[in-house]
């Protein structure tokens, strides 16, 4: 830990990640979209979510769960609490707080003798000076999204008639969305048909089927999903009711399969369209949540409309938000609605990001055919080399490079090793072998400190 210090605002490595996962609405005791597997605390994998969430419980339903999907049981996913309870175990384990040094990273730059400076700004009244320049031969940038995404049209409404409680974006806090619906009868615009939005449309339907709100749901669609997707049978993703299913972001293979293969030996565009097939827009297809839709759909509550948004605009009264939509027939209707909710998603642009945006026009790092950051295969940013002073970065920011699903927990493992290998080869600290490894995972099990 001596040789290692964490730059962060945050007080627990899961802050920023359980205050977007709330805002949301995926509470602790709700599952996330990650398998078994894929546990943050534990890069062996063993025991899974599944196995310790049976060994809470004292049953075995999630262990044969586990053992029959997806052909008899859905996916196992964990719930968020566990994850949180479990990354708060091993951040106590590893001495996190002994390496952090909290403040915000505002750049990186090279060195001219190798290596880097990292400038940062402390907490005010916690330094002598209002910047601190940290000297290092390496650097593993772990940011995340540079911010939340809003659609235009939205931004444009909010700024203009500053109104920021009738339209809303689902990573931002919107709780009193959901009082105001429990009431009094309301109309709900929810834009975007992402794992977000069906989060969201859950929330608005369970409200209103056992909690006796009286909501009227309209869910907007650009592109509506009628069926399955994609021409190859490889890839052939099921879809309806304007949603493309798929268990995860991408498909199993793609983390550690033929696809994860595939990807690595692809460049330039061949690797963003491989990308693109695996991902792009969809859910997790859990027969409770499309049941509800089914219902709403039948019964009226939950309806849908397809249609490109002209504008967005107050109503006469300023009582409702106008949303002006143009129907694929080219005819444009006005739909009024209490609250406008945007899960369309986080904003991945580079630029957004002061320490991104920094590192783009003075350290040589540049972007992937997906506009993201350019990394190699062990996650070293292209351009940045400094002497022997290696740069690496993981994560959202990463996506388009030589690994798929760089943003999900298995993701971010899998770059920890990489980075993990590479640093060891070059003389910092070691490699982890099939005797090493055995010996930590008995010291992770017991709770001891590496």
């Amino acid at each position: 830990t001596d040789e290692i210090r964490v730059i962060t605002d945050l007080s627990r490595p899961t802050e920023t990640y359980e205050y977007l996962a709330a805002n949301s609405q995926i509470p602790p005791g709700e599952r996330l979209r990650s398998d078994a597997g894929s546990a943050m605390d534990n890069i062996w994998g063993f025991p899974s979510y599944a196995i310790r969430e049976a060994w809470e419980d004292r049953s075995l339903a999630q262990v044969w769960r586990v053992l029959t999907e997806p052909v008899l049981s859905e996916y196992f996913t964990p719930k968020a609490g566990q994850v949180y309870r479990s990354v708060a175990r091993e951040t106590a384990r590893i001495g996190w707080e002994r390496m952090v040094r909290r403040g915000y990273a505002r750049m990186v730059r090279k060195r001219a003798g190798g290596g880097y400076f990292v400038l940062t700004t402390p907490p005010a009244g916690t330094s002598a000076t209002k910047r601190v320049a940290f000297r290092t031969s390496y650097v593993h940038l772990a940011v995340g999204y540079p911010g939340v995404k809003f659609l235009d049209d939205l931004q444009d409404y909010r700024e203009r008639h500053e109104d920021y409680q009738r339209v809303v974006n689902a990573y931002e806090p919107h709780e009193h969305v959901y009082q105001e619906a429990l009431r009094r009868p309301v109309t709900v615009i929810v834009r975007g048909n992402g794992i977000v939005a069906s989060r969201v449309l859950q929330r608005l339907l369970d409200d209103r089927e056992r909690n006796g709100a009286q909501t009227t749901v309209l869910h907007l669609f650009r592109n509506y999903v009628g069926g399955p997707q994609g021409t190859r049978a490889t890839f052939r993703r099921p879809g309806g009711m304007g949603f493309a299913y798929q268990a995860f972001n991408y498909p199993k293979a793609a983390w550690g399969g033929q696809l994860r293969e595939t990807l690595e030996a692809l460049e330039g565009d061949e690797r963003r369209g491989l990308i693109d097939t695996m991902g792009g827009t969809n859910t997790a297809p859990r027969a409770d949540w499309r049941h509800q839709l089914e219902r709403g759909l039948s019964h009226g509550h939950y309806r849908q409309m397809v249609g490109t948004v002209v504008g967005v605009v107050p109503s006469a009264d300023r009582r409702a938000v106008l949303t002006q939509v143009r129907q694929s027939d080219g005819i444009q209707s006005d739909v009024a609605a209490e609250f406008v909710i945007d899960a369309t998603g986080l904003e991945a642009d580079l630029s957004e990001h002061r320490l991104m945006g920094d590192l783009l026009s003075h350290t040589g790092a540049g972007r992937n055919p997906k506009n993201r950051l350019d990394v190699e295969p062990h996650f070293e940013v292209r351009g940045t080399r400094s002497g022997e002073g290696r740069l690496y970065a993981s994560g959202a920011m990463t996506l388009g490079g030589y690994y798929a699903g760089v943003d999900s927990f298995l993701g971010l493992q899998y770059a920890a090793l990489k980075i993990a290998d590479d640093l060891a080869g070059r003389g910092f600290g070691r490699r982890i072998g099939p005797g090493r490894s055995i010996a930590q995972w008995w010291r992770w099990a017991r709770n001891v400190a590496p």
